[in-house]
């Protein structure tokens, strides 16, 4: 390692752990992959060696160790002997892991990796609306229509009305039986579900538009119109996300 990227390394590092960590290699893990999706440790690079960043974080040559291990199982590098711990491409990482989506999340202002989750839940809700609408039996309807009726009640509470909104889309999931789309979605979901850059705009016409489209569901599914149903569920999807990323005046635009 140079002496430009040591310094580069300390001089973004404080000195000690505020709190020491309960789980250091966890917390040493956590700041390393901010820093290699931040740019500071570039894909291509090598990671400072051993020595170096046990003195970094003051912990063991163990929690070290761990650490990279952890960050290699996140496919963000790959051990090499006699060549380090080199950082991997983007296109290696998991972005399905906690912590790599969510630093990539942070650090992108051009909101291109929720497009992507979009993008994903669009394609996997789509599908899963169709076979909803094959399989949905009787109360799997009432429960839809109870929720779009609540729903229209709940507009100007934009906290509830969302909690209401996740319960009709993990409704549809349930009744397709397709648990491993449900789960990758959740999963996505869980990183984003919570931040304003995902959440984006909550007005009260914002939640009018977005139940209309919730009944188009309800109805295809009720009437057993698979094909209709999935392409409420792609209009839906894409048409809220479109309103939630653009601010007021600004174009809404969704590549793909």
């Amino acid at each position: 390692m140079t002496a430009t990227q040591h310094t580069a390394l300390n001089a973004s590092t404080p000195p000690a752990w505020t709190r020491r960590p309960a789980n250091l290699a966890t917390a040493v893990t956590a700041e390393l992959v901010q820093r290699i999706v931040r740019g500071v440790h570039p894909s291509g690079t090598t990671l400072p060696a051993e020595p170096v960043l046990c003195e970094t974080f003051s912990v063991s040559r163990t929690v070290v160790r761990e650490a990279v291990k952890i960050l290699q199982e996140k496919g963000l590098v790959q051990i090499r002997q006699g060549s380090g711990t080199i950082v991997t491409p983007t296109s290696m990482w998991d972005m399905l892991d906690e912590h790599v989506l969510g630093a990539t999340i942070a650090e992108d202002d051009s909101l291109a990796i929720l497009d992507d989750l979009v993008v994903t839940r669009r394609v996997l809700e789509s599908d899963m609306a169709n076979v909803a609408a094959r399989l949905a039996d009787q109360d799997t309807i009432d429960r839809l229509h109870a929720l779009v009726e609540r729903m229209d009640e709940l507009v100007d509470d934009h906290v509830t009305y969302h909690e209401h909104d996740r319960a009709f889309h993990d409704t549809v999931m349930q009744a397709s039986g397709n648990r491993i789309a449900r789960g990758v979605i959740r999963a996505l979901e869980s990183q984003v579900v919570n931040t304003a850059r995902y959440m984006g705009r909550t007005e009260r016409a914002l939640c009018v538009a977005s139940n209309r489209g919730h009944r188009r569901i309800y109805e295809r599914i009720a009437a057993h119109d698979p094909e209709g149903a999935a392409a409420a569920m792609f209009t839906h999807i894409t048409e809220a996300w479109l309103v939630r990323r653009s601010g007021p005046g600004e174009p809404a635009r969704l590549q793909r």
